[in-house]
């Protein structure tokens, strides 16, 4: 039963996060946040937000850790966001890059 309850959980947990997920969008100035150091776009996390900074167009793809894709976009040069559905360990690609990243 407890097993049949746990699937249920993890069901539904991500269908609403499938849901819940906005877009990137272009925001300007300075974010005092954690530093993620990765050689060419730079990434920080704060407050339910990343933010990837860039200087040419990238493509950033956001998965849960289970694996499904969340978020999928080509960004702009400059500073984005994106709002993730929920607190968690997720991972970004942006490029050619990998990371784990924790809200």
């Amino acid at each position: 039963m407890r097993r049949l309850i746990l699937i249920f959980f993890v069901v539904c947990s991500i269908c609403l996060g499938a849901n819940a997920a906005s877009a990137w969008e272009r925001t300007g100035g300075k974010i005092q946040t954690e530093r993620i150091e990765i050689d060419g776009p730079e990434i920080r996390v704060s407050e339910g937000y990343v933010y990837v900074t860039t200087s040419r167009p990238t493509t950033v793809k956001v998965f849960s850790i289970l694996g499904q894709l969340i978020s999928q976009e080509t960004i702009q040069p400059g500073i984005s966001r994106f709002r993730l559905p929920s607190r968690g360990i997720y991972i970004l690609k942006v490029g050619d890059i990998t990371k784990r990243i924790t809200i």
